[in-house]
């Protein structure tokens, strides 16, 4: 059913009227009943249900195969170099990040990390088709995008460690970021309330040019939120993409175990929402799609939903052991088709990359992250009061007293605390 031509809407349209005269006129029983409101439908004299064996799953789109050669050139994307380069950087950088701060955690520097592996070209494909003036709501594993827009190593160390160039002043958890310049909303940690609060963003910036677009993982989609989400968006119209990171698992919960559906994706039609799955590990299909919900957001100031399937090949986070409910072999074979690895290979088949330069980036992404890392870790944190601050424009009497409170115990204990890590002010 779905085209670009006009006449086929029409010709569509016509027959579906036509369609509609022959039902209504199925037998004398019913010629005079008016069809139901609640939905756009047909007469039928048969009594069967309509299940997942009623319908072909929704087929997974994709640029690369498994050679990471292009298997229709009308959709290579063409990208420049410049782009494709930076792509696989940041891809890069991500990866290289992930692994020194999963070990600054291990070592007791911070107290909690998530990493990104195996989900990087949903970071970078979808970033690369959006504007700095798209607003960004994000979950856990977005941080390529803030690094795409400009966030710098030293951010995202600050962030982590909740010092004083932490622009949340240590109010959040690590991983925790957002970006006020970079139209990033800051993330927070209960799961799926940023996908309600993206519709309603979206709504508001219908007819200016912009769109919304909300991340979040195969396991918040089974959060009510998003199911409200989803209706509002649709009913309302609002300009948003909901991108869904399919990774197989909720933290420890396999997919099968969370739904009996098609996917996520299938749920867009439901609610009268486009719909794109599109295989994440895939940067050029990423973009792709990404670009193409956009220009349908923008046109029709319609959401779209885009399911990226892909795999969480590391532990949920720093508080998970994923071996315990996934094999090793399961996690390595799944290692072995990488996004990272994928797009280097595509470079390399165009001559755009090799193994030297690859050394030369690694050993420059590990010296720039290592020198972030330190820097974060000597700054003060911020003055503990800042724990009473930023909430209301004129704190309120109980916080004051509460406040008090804490001054008086800080200074009566202050031997067993390390006030010298903490700004004075």
């Amino acid at each position: 059913m779905a085209t670009k031509c006009g006449r086929c809407l029409r010709i569509i349209s016509s027959n579906y009227a036509k369609k509609r005269m022959e039902v209504r006129n199925y037998s004398t029983e019913v010629q005079d009943i008016p069809l139901f409101p609640g939905a756009r439908t047909t007469w039928t004299k048969d009594l069967k249900f309509t299940g997942s064996d009623s319908y072909e799953p929704i087929p997974v789109y994709r640029v690369l195969n498994q050679k990471s050669q292009i298997i229709d050139e009308t959709h290579n994307p063409k990208l420049s170099e410049d782009v494709l380069l930076k792509m696989y950087r940041n891809m890069s950088f991500i990866s290289v990040m992930d692994k020194i701060l999963y070990e600054s955690q291990r070592q007791g520097r911070i107290s909690f990390y998530m990493t990104n592996s195996g989900e990087e070209a949903s970071h970078i494909g979808s970033a690369a088709a959006l504007n700095l003036t798209d607003v960004v709501y994000g979950q856990y594993r977005e941080v390529g995008v803030l690094i795409w827009r400009g966030h710098t190593a030293q951010q995202l160390a600050d962030q982590c460690y909740g010092n004083l160039g932490d622009t949340g002043l240590g109010k959040q958890m690590p991983v925790h970021y957002g970006s006020k310049k970079l139209n990033f909303i800051t993330i927070s940690s209960p799961l799926a309330t940023q996908i309600p609060q993206a519709a309603g963003a979206a709504y508001a910036l219908k007819g200016k040019n912009r769109v919304v677009i909300c991340y979040f993982g195969d396991g918040a989609a089974s959060e009510g939120d998003t199911h409200a989400a989803f209706n509002f968006a649709a009913t309302l119209e609002c300009p948003v993409i909901f991108f869904c990171r399919n990774n197989g698992y909720a933290i420890s919960t396999p997919t099968h175990e969370q739904y009996r559906g098609d996917g996520i994706a299938a749920r867009g039609p439901g609610y009268g929402i486009n719909t794109l799955r599109v295989d994440g590990n895939d940067v050029f299909a990423v973009y792709n799609a990404t670009k193409y919900a956009k220009s349908y957001c923008l046109k029709e100031n319609k959401p779209v939903l885009i399911e990226a399937m892909t795999y969480r090949i590391g532990h949920h986070s720093t508080s998970d052991d994923s071996t315990a409910y996934r094999s090793a072999d399961e996690i390595k074979s799944w290692s072995t088709v990488n996004p990272i690895s994928k797009l280097r290979t595509f470079l390399e088949q165009n001559n755009l990359w090799n193994q030297e330069k690859e050394q030369k980036m690694v050993e420059e992404t590990k010296k720039e992250i290592l020198k972030a890392f330190y820097a974060a870790e000597a700054k003060l944190k911020p003055n503990w009061t800042e724990m009473f601050g930023g909430v209301y424009a004129d704190v309120p009497e109980h916080l004051k007293i509460q406040m008090e409170e804490m001054k008086a115990h800080i200074t009566k204990y202050k031997e067993h605390y390390q006030l010298d890590k903490f700004s004075p002010e």
